[in-house]
């Protein structure tokens, strides 16, 4: 559980979820704005919150929502080889 907390709470820390982005500083905003979190947590607030608005756009939402699997997937399969042939030898 210790190893997932590690991987999850700077994705978590580094999105909208928490506190808005218009009160972070500029090096987070930059990650903010490159985390898929922040558009998913911007879409459901969206959608659930009555007079909400999604500041980015839930059309740009929902497409950031959907091309982050597949490129990190790409990203993954493309450095896997790198990162075991370097523990190899």
């Amino acid at each position: 559980m210790g190893i997932g907390q590690v991987l999850t709470m700077p994705i978590f820390f580094a999105s909208n979820a928490i506190y808005p982005i218009d009160l972070m500083p500029g090096w987070l905003r930059a990650i903010s704005s490159a985390n898929p979190l922040t558009y998913e947590v911007d879409a459901l607030r969206s959608l659930m919150l009555v007079g909400s608005n999604s500041q980015y756009g839930l059309l740009t939402d929902f497409a950031v929502l959907v091309a982050s699997p597949p490129s990190s997937t790409l990203i993954a399969a493309r450095l896997y080889p790198r990162l075991t042939n370097l523990s190899n030898g």
